[in-house]
């Protein structure tokens, strides 16, 4: 059994290489700073995204997006503004999740585009 980091290492990796296939740039991986942590930022067309990786094996408690609550966006939100205080875009952004869910013995990869507003 992996641990929960490695879980968490392999479910980014796997999104990340998705992202990519959809010709996403991935910018920065695991970008962490005092007010929150974001899993992937990528971009394409001029557009940043901030994304979410959750992965789960089944359904119970609400599956993978509902683990992305109201405190976790204000999170990701807050970690977003001050990495585009250090590096700032010029374009759009938006906040996205990538959700692995496990049906029928396999992965299953979810994209949600703009997902939340960055109020939470």
């Amino acid at each position: 059994m992996r641990s929960t980091v490695e879980k968490g290492r392999w479910a980014e990796a796997h999104a990340s290489r998705h992202l990519q296939s959809k010709g996403y740039q991935v910018v920065e991986k695991n970008f962490r700073c005092k007010r929150g942590e974001i899993d992937l930022i990528v971009e394409r067309d001029g557009v940043l995204c901030f994304v979410e990786v959750k992965a789960r094996r089944s359904q119970d408690f609400g599956g993978a997006l509902l683990a992305v609550d109201v405190h976790k966006q204000r999170r990701v939100a807050a970690a977003a503004e001050i990495f585009l205080a250090l590096k700032p875009h010029d374009g759009p952004c938006r906040f996205d999740v990538v959700t692995l869910m496990k049906e029928a013995g396999r992965w299953r990869v979810s994209h949600l585009e703009n997902a939340y507003e960055a109020g939470g």
